[in-house]
């Protein structure tokens, strides 16, 4: 069971990574078309850059959840490697709490957001609804909650990412 959760993790984990990349491959791409459309052609293009802030909500939030996975995001690891045994599962059980506590905030607050904004437009593009500007939110928040418990099940707390140690981050 537990390496059926593990290996579903794997696809959400690069199902995030996947539109955290194209969204960041597209911004790259119409950001230089607004210039060129303005500086260029004299005739500024109105949807490059509310395209891009929108494409810059996806990215962070879905790459946030890739981070957090990985061990990537900001943490001070001072604690936890002068812990050892129960002391350091302890502490691993908090922080995952005030993960998961987050993480649910967002799901929480995030749906309810997208539910209030779903009938309104983003007036550069009158066919998109606003909610899908807020829909990274509860997302982002859902996928943190599944990777939560992942780590929780796993019991991987505090591991440095893929083989990295103090010591070489030092170096």
């Amino acid at each position: 069971m537990k390496q059926h959760y593990i290996r579903a993790m794997n696809g959400l984990h690069g199902l995030c990574m996947t539109i955290a990349g194209i969204c960041l491959v597209v911004i790259t791409l119409i950001i230089p078309w607004g210039v060129f459309t303005r500086y260029v052609l004299n005739s500024a293009a109105s949807w490059p850059e509310p395209m891009a802030v929108l494409l810059m909500v996806w990215f962070s939030f879905m790459s946030a959840a890739v981070c957090y996975r990985e061990d990537l995001h900001i943490s001070i690891g001072l604690l936890p490697a002068a812990l050892t045994g129960t002391r350091r599962v302890l502490l691993g059980l908090v922080v995952e709490a005030a993960m998961i506590g987050i993480s649910l905030f967002m799901l929480y607050y995030g749906t309810r957001l997208v539910t209030v904004t779903w009938h309104q437009v983003i007036a550069d593009f009158p066919i998109v609804s606003t909610g899908v500007a807020y829909l990274p939110v509860p997302i982002g928040g859902a996928v943190v909650v599944l990777f939560v418990i992942e780590r929780v099940w796993t019991g991987a707390f505090f591991r440095p990412p893929d083989g990295a140690s103090v010591t070489t981050a030092l170096e």
